[in-house]
């Protein structure tokens, strides 16, 4: 299985849902920076299950043992390995699907590729609980970029419909970002928790779109190709199990303009050039443009739903009805929120190890 990512630093992330714990490893970090505990902990408990009413009521304490790599609360050139051990498992409630795959899971590609030797309780190495180790590295990332002026923020845009509104692309409005909540408008905020309530009394579920944002990068980050800022950034946040979409500035509704609606034309502040617009969402040919880095995420509805879903048995190669047991989010935008400011995090903290754009 291909679960590592990176250039220059190289992340690893291990382990499956119901295993003994999931973990990373982060390798290619200087030695000599500041970690910060609390903060991070912090972090990963808007990720964390269990805390809230529309999320699953599996409860997990995601305190990450660190193993190496952090000595007197600093980086010290080791690699930096942490576990966060599975605490609230029920393998028991994922029999069924050994013999019938889950329809929107990857059981059945994934019973064809490994000959059914893969973990299924609760989607083994394919499950959004390793979206925690993923955290753990992103939220680490996210402290370091901070030291160099770089902060990343992320919000819901869209929750089952109901629209919760876009970031200014020019000087995005951080500052409103709910906290219990992470929406820009409170109302939609409220009229979304009710969708998700909605679909859970139904044995549904529902997904939506997050926004993501990244201010502080200077101009020319990245390479041309393969080596762009939005392909090392859409690689990261493919990583995560539910994104289907990833789009940059206008994204695909810039199909729908002229080039003279589309294009940021440039003007002087300070003596410095800069775009007037950001229709880009700050990339240009892979490279930034000083601009806020702005895409959006397409989170699906979560698979494991209550409702009866037609699947096929593997053994009886007869076609089934099945009845998902265990425990799941009806939604899963909100606790994604905090897993894509990660998954960006580590993928510009990669671009600018690789670069040479490193502390003073």
């Amino acid at each position: 299985m291909s679960s590592t990512y990176g250039e220059h630093l190289h992340l690893s992330i291990f382990g499956q849902s119901h295993g003994p714990a999931v973990g990373m490893t982060l390798d290619g970090i200087p030695a000599g920076l500041p970690v910060d505990m609390e903060a991070l902990q912090a972090f990963l408990d808007r990720r964390a299950p269990g805390r809230n009413a529309w999320s699953t009521p599996r409860r997990e304490e995601d305190r990450p043992e660190f193993l190496s790599g952090i000595l007197e609360s600093h980086t010290c050139g080791a690699p930096i390995t942490a576990v966060i051990y599975n605490q609230n498992t029920r393998s028991a409630d994922y029999r069924a699907i050994q013999d019938c795959p889950r329809p929107g899971h990857a059981d059945f590609p994934a019973q064809v590729k490994y000959g059914g030797f893969q973990d299924t309780a609760g989607g083994g190495h394919f499950s959004g609980r390793l979206t925690a180790p993923l955290c753990i590295a992103g939220g680490l990332c996210k402290q370091w970029l901070e030291r160099l002026g770089i902060a990343i923020y992320a919000h819901i845009a869209v929750l089952a419909g109901v629209g919760g509104g876009s970031f200014d692309p020019v000087t995005p409005e951080v500052d409103k970002i709910g906290k219990d909540f992470p929406v820009l408008d409170p109302q939609a905020g409220e009229a979304m928790r009710r969708a998700i309530e909605k679909a859970r009394s139904q044995g549904d579920s529902v997904g939506g779109i997050i926004e993501c944002a990244v201010l502080g990068l200077p101009v020319g980050l990245g390479e041309p190709m393969f080596g762009g800022m939005e392909s090392r950034i859409a690689s990261a946040v493919y990583a995560v199990p539910a994104v289907k979409g990833v789009d940059f500035g206008a994204g695909f509704a810039a199909a729908y303009l002229k080039g003279s609606e589309n294009n940021d034309p440039y003007t002087l502040a300070d003596g410095q050039i800069r775009p007037v617009t950001n229709r880009a969402g700050g990339i240009l040919g892979g490279l930034t443009t000083g601009m806020p880095l702005i895409f959006q995420a397409a989170v699906k509805p979560t698979p494991s739903i209550s409702k009866p879903q037609q699947s096929v048995s593997f053994s009886e190669k007869t076609v089934k009805t099945l009845e998902i047991k265990g425990r799941h989010d009806p939604c899963i935008v909100p606790r994604a929120v905090p897993v894509i400011e990660a998954a960006a995090a580590v993928a510009i903290l990669d671009i600018i190890l690789q670069e040479g754009k490193l502390w003073n």
